[in-house]
């Protein structure tokens, strides 16, 4: 698989989480963010992320996390209504995928083998799925691969 080394920045987030198995309820989360954003005036050219926060091979479903995120400004002033989170910056693989559910689970299934292959070793922070631009229409997302310097 084909990937390029990135340098990303802490990112300040407002964030919606979901807790229960991985799957197409990871999407109405999404929705859910998208739709506070576009009220906020957030969505046009914003940077959002799903970020899986859990291992479905050693968490149980029922307590797999699921964040959907967008970027905000260090002085963007939140409500009640978000959470709020920092995201951890520093060096990631980032592999770009179709943005389909049948691709993004065979990136998942090739990416470790890959960046194993290649020398690298994954760091003890979550992965990144990662949505820039016009991210209605976008036909590919980032996976963002946190490694060990």
């Amino acid at each position: 698989m084909k990937f390029k080394v990135e340098m990303l920045p802490n990112y300040r987030i407002a964030f919606v989480r979901r807790v229960g198995p991985y799957g197409p309820a990871n999407i109405e989360v999404m929705e859910k963010l998208k739709i506070w954003a576009k009220e906020k005036n957030l969505l046009e050219s914003a940077t959002l992320f799903a970020i899986p926060q859990d291992n479905p091979e050693i968490t149980p479903p029922d307590n797999c996390r699921y964040d959907a995120c967008i970027v905000i400004s260090k002085d963007y002033q939140l409500g009640d209504s978000i959470c709020e989170s920092e995201l951890s910056g520093g060096k990631y693989l980032v592999y770009e995928v179709k943005h389909t559910a049948e691709d993004i689970h065979k990136a998942y299934t090739d990416i470790f083998p890959s960046l194993i292959s290649n020398g690298y070793q994954v760091d003890n922070k979550p992965i990144l799925e990662k949505y820039s631009g016009d991210v209605i229409n976008a036909p590919f997302c980032e996976i963002c691969v946190p490694v060990k310097p």
